[in-house]
């Protein structure tokens, strides 16, 4: 198995930024909101961590899920122009602040009970309802779909996702005329979802996103329920997540317990800890640079030595911009 270690050189002000550097100043605006220490003993957010063979045959454990039946590729997305990201590196390289701040927390992540999981659709709607897992898997129309993904942090994978259009919720559950903005509610239960182990009471637990109903309502706006032909892993968000191409992964909020339909913008977890840094829409954009870093370049996250990953031009929308385009003028 490869092991990801960052190099200094990648702190350097004039580099690309880094994940470290991203997790550092997170970890520097979180202890000035909360007014507490951070502490040391953190693991670095760099990426995947030397480990024994016992380890890696505990992460292939937890990839290994039951595969999904009767799957097919939706064409329109059927590639893209990078190759797929290894399914072992991509289940061991993830941001789920639930679950600390650090990249591996695949190991801590087994902790999310799934069973009997409920998805609550609710609010501004004429159909409320409440999905099992059963119901996501046999309710709606499951395709795979490739898609870029791109991190805040300035690097990116390609990633297999398997599950439905948001749309086909939408029709479901028919929103109302008031309804403009949606809100998506993470799995919490502070025993559970320690969080990156600092001050949790001060932080806006429970993780939450949101869109507007029309970006919802786009073709490529999807909800995940498995990966590399298998079901979600917990590392990735099981049951199910957000998975919007389009924006910043912070914005697709991963094991939902509840989609509700609203008249106004809700707040949303990043947005409210530093709006400044982390802004409501987030579309990924080359040309609006973080305030901290360049957004002009991405890192693709694959195998061998950090300084070879590829670094290429970030796309506007991720390159997603004959889709959405239109819904930002």
């Amino acid at each position: 198995m490869t092991i990801i270690r960052v190099p200094k050189s990648w702190e350097l002000p004039e580099q690309q930024v880094t994940s470290e550097t991203a997790y550092s100043n997170r970890r520097r605006f979180l202890k000035n909101l909360v007014g507490a220490s951070l502490g040391t003993g953190m693991l670095s957010i760099l990426g995947c961590q030397a480990s024994s063979s016992a380890s890696d045959k505990a992460l292939v454990e937890t990839l290994n899920q039951p595969k999904l039946k009767s799957l097919a590729t939706n064409p329109a997305f059927a590639s893209v122009d990078r190759p797929i990201t290894d399914q072992d590196l991509a289940g061991q390289y993830n941001n789920f602040y639930e679950f600390g701040g650090s990249k591996s927390i695949w190991q801590a992540a087994q902790n999310l009970p799934t069973k009997d999981w409920k998805l609550q659709v609710t609010g501004l709607v004429k159909n409320p309802q409440t999905y099992d897992l059963d119901d996501l898997q046999t309710k709606f129309p499951i395709e795979e779909r490739i898609y870029r993904f791109r991190c805040v942090e300035a690097w990116s994978m390609v990633l297999p996702w398997i599950g439905f259009p948001m749309k086909a919720l939408i029709k479901a559950v028919e929103p109302t005329s008031e309804a403009k903005f949606v809100r998506f509610t993470s799995y919490y239960d502070r025993k559970i979802t320690i969080g990156p182990g600092i001050h949790l009471g001060s932080l806006p637990w429970p993780y939450t996103e949101s869109l507007r109903v029309e970006e919802m309502a786009n073709e490529l706006a999807f909800f995940a329920i498995g990966i590399y032909g298998h079901l979600l892993p917990k590392q990735h968000g099981a049951p199910i997540r957000m998975v919007v191409p389009w924006k910043y992964g912070f914005k697709g909020a991963k094991s939902i317990v509840k989609v509700e339909f609203l008249a106004n913008q809700p707040a949303t977890y990043w947005n409210t800890i530093n709006s400044y840094e982390y802004d409501f829409e987030a579309n990924v954009n080359p040309n609006k640079p973080h305030p901290r870093w360049s957004q002009a370049t991405e890192k693709f996250i694959s195998s061998g030595p950090n300084l070879s990953w590829e670094k290429r031009p970030t796309l506007l929308y991720n390159g997603y911009g004959e889709y959405v385009g239109g819904l930002y003028g």
